[in-house]
């Protein structure tokens, strides 16, 4: 089996007991993945989806669909929360939930849903925030600019071992850049985090959608030391790619169509940060930004239509 076989998932390769995408840490696809996982799950009127009560901390959002209601049950205590969503996830952020662990749910609706999970110890609190108070950042500049939605990031959520974000990039762009790395604990210089991205592509908006279409982007990554590590993919809808540790970025949204994707992270340090170290060859990148203009493309928001 290839490197890029081991680390990279076409859409329907990570399917499983009714969900889209189902990746446990506790059962993962790839021997020694501990620390992360995801589930994709697509909701009907006559399906719902459940999560058991278990050691895994969860973040719960909408990708597509109106409205979804998450009934959850922690510690004998049963509670519900209707959840705000979005056209595409290139249209804005969309609420989200915090679950702590030993925390089971059933989320119903119409639309497509994603939960973020990490392996925890500590029970924090259950926390919602509405579509219009999730930070929003744009970094780099120029070509590099993207949008950051920054879910559940140690200054925005309080989690005990996750962190999480989704990335826009609009089409031609890329992200990622420079290629970094956070595979060694370093403290308050690099951190140790496994890394998950889903991804999504579409027609870039204000273009006319043709009759038949492929949307993409790329992913790179590398090894960073004696670890093989080696995944060179064009993206689609529904991938999946696994970053255990080395370089990965930069990911390109392909001419004439946006880019998403969501991470999920975590690792065993002792503190809860995301600190990463550059590529050394291609640190000089951030200094280019300082004479440039953000994408004035960005950022996306809920009111704009593709």
């Amino acid at each position: 089996m290839s490197s890029a076989d081991k680390w990279y998932f076409r859409h329907g390769e990570l399917s499983r007991d009714g969900w889209d995408v189902f990746l446990d840490p506790q059962s993962p696809p790839v021997a020694g993945w501990k620390y992360t996982g995801l589930r994709i799950g697509t909701l009907t009127e006559s399906k719902s989806l459940t999560l058991p009560a278990d050691s895994n901390e969860r973040i719960i959002f909408p990708l597509e669909g109106q409205e979804f209601l998450v009934e959850y049950a922690h510690d004998g205590n049963s509670s519900s929360q209707i959840l705000h969503g979005r056209t595409s996830v290139f249209h804005g952020p969309a609420d989200f939930i915090y679950l702590p662990i030993n925390t089971s749910a059933t989320i119903s609706g119409v639309g497509r849903i994603a939960v973020g999970q990490t392996p925890a110890t500590k029970v924090k609190a259950v926390r919602y925030v509405a579509k219009e108070d999730v930070s929003i950042s744009l970094r780099g500049a120029g070509r590099e600019t993207r949008q950051v939605h920054n879910l559940g990031m140690p200054e925005t959520l309080d989690a005990d071992r996750m962190i999480v974000c989704e990335v826009i990039v609009p089409a031609g762009n890329w992200s990622g850049s420079p290629s970094h790395k956070h595979d060694v604990y370093i403290p308050g210089k690099e951190s140790e985090l496994e890394e998950i991205y889903y991804f999504q592509s579409a027609v870039t908006r204000g273009a006319k959608t043709p009759t038949t279409s492929s949307p993409f982007g790329y992913f790179r990554g590398t090894s960073a030391d004696s670890r093989p590590y080696d995944v060179n993919e064009e993206v689609h809808s529904g991938d999946v790619a696994l970053v255990p540790y080395g370089w990965h970025g930069p990911a390109a949204a392909g001419p004439g169509y946006d880019l998403y994707f969501f991470n999920v992270m975590a690792g065993p340090d002792p503190d809860r940060a995301w600190n990463a170290t550059d590529h050394p060859d291609q640190v000089w990148i951030r200094d280019s930004w300082q004479s440039q203009q953000s994408d004035p493309r960005l950022p996306y928001g809920s009111t704009e239509r593709i």
